[in-house]
């Protein structure tokens, strides 16, 4: 890069420890330069090595990940920096945010910036294409296929401790729907994030009032059935070993939410106290690899969701760039002469698709076996879900599917997902297999 090394370690600067009588380390910096004072209480406090441990050579052009990993050492000093020092060392974190992951430097330690408040979210463009069944029916005409929708997360840093989130998404908007925003009800824009996390305990404890997204199984589950809009309060512990989730609240969405369409309440919605215990190994929580087991005790909704209680189970399995996951649900019903439907979910992926990336990329194939009861009479689903199949590819199914997502620039990705083999467990309508590729951008 063209900047020189003094230039980019004015920001900095003076954020270690004193050091009126640490030693000049490099042998091309005279006693009587103007910038020894500065090299010296840098070198001292570690945030710069020179070249072969001797030299400044402060004349030398640096690679992005040099500065990269001076700001890294700064942001370990942030506690002893100043105001005006930390507004410089939170702008280069922004500006080498790609190099420091890569250097090991998670992006939650730079969000954690007192003050701070930052925008991001995401846009998504979608094809949506299903054959009919073999009764003709269920098939997604061409003038819906393609559709959008756009998030938008306010991300505020009170303290060291708490975190405010603030979100609005449009719903999905089908391009071929001809009226305005203010007229249409598909194109409202509506409050989907409004929460509070606090950490305390050493950072192990967060607890969590608000709306948020809940899914069943947490943010390694499937997510099944439903998630999205939850108004409630969860407590979690975690460490490096072990991660335990207690919460209660409401949902927002859907028939579980009582809702007949996307701003009709039809009744009150389900609710839910819900628990998790999950264990990581094979190098901690942050490798990948866990098991999970949780439980939903649910009371109220309208009559089309009919669950008393539920309960799962799920695997993660990380052998290098391959994955191994498995998710097994059961629920039961509230009335005794109703099935209890199950449903058992298997993925293989391998390598990760990273938007901060380009040219990552990975492949994917799954399994899901699902039972009938996941629908109303009228086949429409219950709630939400974090799966990419439509409700007729969920309900009363065995169906296998694969994908493909690849990151074409940074923060911009490509999705596309195919299932197959797809077939009825009951009855002889079997669902029209499905299509589904997406453009997903990030910021």
């Amino acid at each position: 890069m063209k900047s020189k090394i003094l230039a980019a370690l004015v920001a900095t600067m003076a954020v270690g420890a004193t050091c009126a009588f640490a030693a000049n380390p490099f042998v091309d910096v005279p006693s009587d330069s103007w910038a020894y004072k500065s090299v010296v209480e840098l070198a001292d406090a570690g945030i710069i090595q020179g070249v072969d441990g001797q030299y400044f050579q402060g004349n030398r052009n640096i690679t992005r990940y040099e500065a990269a990993e001076m700001v890294a050492k700064a942001m370990a000093h942030m506690d002893k920096a100043s105001v005006e020092q930390r507004a410089l060392i939170n702008k280069l974190a922004d500006e080498y945010a790609d190099e420091l992951n890569n250097l090991g430097v998670r992006v939650s330690a730079l969000e954690n910036r007192v003050g701070n408040v930052k925008l991001t979210g995401d846009a998504r463009v979608r094809y949506i294409h299903q054959d009919s069944d073999d009764q003709g029916k269920g098939e997604v005409k061409n003038d819906n296929s393609w559709s959008y929708r756009v998030r938008v997360r306010a991300n505020a840093q009170v303290n060291d401790r708490t975190k405010v989130v603030y979100g609005v998404s449009t719903n999905n908007v089908n391009f071929a729907d001809n009226s305005t925003a203010s007229d249409s009800k598909d194109n409202n824009i509506f409050t989907d994030r409004a929460f509070v996390d606090y950490n305390f305990g050493g950072n192990n404890w967060d607890l969590m009032v608000g709306r948020y997204e809940y899914d069943m199984g947490g943010d390694r589950g499937y997510g099944f059935l439903y998630g999205d809009n939850f108004d409630g309060a969860q407590l979690k512990y975690q460490n490096d070993k072990f991660a335990a989730t207690a919460g209660y609240g409401k949902f927002k969405e859907g028939r579980i939410g009582g809702f007949t369409n996307e701003d009709t309440e039809i009744n009150n919605p389900a609710k839910t106290g819900y628990g998790e215990l999950e264990g990581f190994f094979g190098g901690g929580r942050a490798a990948g690899s866990a098991l999970g087991v949780y439980y939903n005790d649910f009371n109220g909704g309208d009559e089309t969701f009919k669950f008393d209680d539920a309960w799962g189970a799920y695997g993660s399995l990380n052998l290098g760039k391959w994955n191994a996951f498995a998710n097994y649900e059961k629920y039961n019903s509230e009335n005794s002469s109703n099935d209890d439907p199950e449903v058992w979910i298997g993925k293989i992926s391998y390598n990760k698709a990273n938007f901060a990336t380009p040219k990552s990329w990975d492949a994917w194939v799954e399994y899901l076996n699902a039972d009938n009861g996941f629908t109303n009479k009228d086949g429409k689903w219950l709630g939400s879900t974090r799966s990419w199949r439509n409700s007729n590819l969920l309900n009363n199914v065995k169906s296998w599917g694969v994908g493909v997502d690849y990151t074409f620039a940074k923060n911009a990705q490509f999705q596309v997902m195919q299932s197959f083999a797809s077939e009825a467990k009951e009855g002889s309508n079997d669902p029209g297999e499905e299509t589904r590729a997406q453009f997903v951008f990030v910021f």
